[in-house]
């Protein structure tokens, strides 16, 4: 991808390389055929797009839901007599009766958003910070920095619902068994009580600590209700060794090499003359990101 985007004078980042590296890596887990990859890439963007509150969405998103079992009905019967090394395979392997509709849910379930969104976030971010996108591209672990920062300054999922599995108090407020709350990353992430100068970006601020979803850790290996990034690095990890890497994890390493390799590839990467990108979602609840980010690659 990045070889093709280096022969071509412009680039739009939101969609050439963003948008398109997220939806090739899914099709590239299942296997699928470079010519049918166009049709899976529709299907699965209408269906993530209809867990939505419109009607009209959610609508055509069963109608992609029931397209793509019907899809993979042939594709679930071919690897089961001949399994490959990709995802498909593995599921069929692991577990008898894997259905068409298995993995649709299994799918449906995956995060699209972050890896989409955060680099694309981060690059609308960097290009429009000379002096952040200077320090990104000069070394790698700063690199992986401003990934961690574009998710806090500007998270493409600006919040996530989850419901209380028992009655419990928290934040002075008594919260029955069974209710919703509505947990805003774009607020928190903005807490001028956790972060210092939070409404700037800064790739190598001090008070910021990557977490896991499994929960927060300090940096000498003990669980804390929160986690600073302040001192000199401990010798033991953040994450017991015995624990497998999370998805959160995964996706921020594919991210930040895949933003390596672009900057290695384009240094004179900046923005298209008159152009002037923005952050938006398509509808309320949908992700936060930069949809258009014209470039000029010489």
């Amino acid at each position: 991808m990045v070889a093709e985007l280096a022969a071509r004078q412009t680039v739009d980042l939101a969609i050439d390389f963003a948008g398109r590296l997220a939806l090739e890596l899914q099709a590239e887990l299942l296997a699928v055929p470079v010519q049918e990859r166009d049709l899976f890439a529709s299907l699965f963007w209408r269906m993530q797009r209809g867990c939505s509150w419109q009607p009209a969405l959610r609508k055509d998103g069963r109608a992609a839901m029931v397209e793509l079992e019907e899809w993979l009905g042939p594709v679930l019967t071919a690897r089961s007599q001949q399994p490959g090394e990709d995802y498909l395979s593995a599921m069929l392997q692991l577990q008898d009766g894997v259905t068409a509709r298995d993995v649709v849910v299994t799918l449906l379930e995956r995060d699209h958003e972050t890896l989409h969104g955060a680099l694309a976030n981060m690059f609308f971010q960097l290009l429009s910070h000379e002096e952040e996108f200077a320090k990104a591209r000069s070394d790698r672990r700063l690199m992986k920095l401003a990934y961690l920062e574009t998710l806090r300054y500007s998270t493409p999922v600006l919040s996530a619902d989850r419901f209380a599995r028992h009655e419990v108090e928290r934040f002075g407020k008594l919260i029955p068994a069974g209710a919703r709350l509505i947990l805003s990353a774009a607020a928190g992430n903005r807490d001028a009580t956790v972060f210092q100068q939070p409404d700037q970006f800064i790739i190598d601020r001090k008070d910021l600590c990557q977490r896991e979803p499994r929960g927060q850790y300090r940096a000498d290996g003990l669980a804390t209700g929160i986690a600073f990034g302040l001192g000199k690095p401990s010798i033991y990890p953040a994450l017991p060794e015995d624990r497998p890497r999370s998805r959160y994890a995964l996706t921020r390493d594919v991210a930040v090499e895949a933003a390596w390799q672009l900057c290695t590839a384009l240094p004179n990467l900046r923005l298209a003359p008159d152009v002037q990108p923005t952050l938006s979602s398509l509808t309320v609840g949908e992700m936060h990101t930069c949809r258009h980010l014209p470039v000029i690659t010489a």
